[in-house]
């Protein structure tokens, strides 16, 4: 149970910065980029992740997309080059700070190519 409160929270804490403006190395409290949401998120919610998309990665128990829970890590990648990476939200959906330009919001995972990884 100890995980999945903090996974959850960590949900909770990205669904709450929903609308703040991306800026790219920012992570937070009132902008970020993809990592820098992730990296506030699970701060806020006692667990400590590295700062980029792919130490972040590195760093977490990689799981299946069957087994995938809601506070789950979902890393988008080119290869073997991860670049993005958002909160599971459920229903195929992440809380994530896209691009330069938008803001922190919930959105449809739009490719196939993510991994997900859960913090521990």
């Amino acid at each position: 149970a100890e995980a999945a409160t903090v996974a959850s929270k960590a949900l909770q804490v990205a669904a709450s910065k929903k609308g703040s403006p991306y800026r790219y190395g920012a992570t937070g409290p009132g902008r970020f980029d993809c990592s820098g949401l992730t990296l506030y998120s699970f701060k806020k919610a006692g667990k400590k992740l590295p700062r980029t998309a792919q130490q972040q990665y590195n760093k977490t128990k990689h799981v299946s997309a069957s087994s995938r829970k809601l506070g789950d890590l979902v890393f988008f990648h080119s290869g073997s080059n991860v670049y993005h990476v958002g909160i599971y939200a459920g229903k195929g959906k992440i809380w994530h700070s896209p691009k330069t330009g938008d803001v922190v919001r919930l959105q449809k995972i739009w490719t196939k190519s993510v991994w997900y990884g859960r913090v521990r």
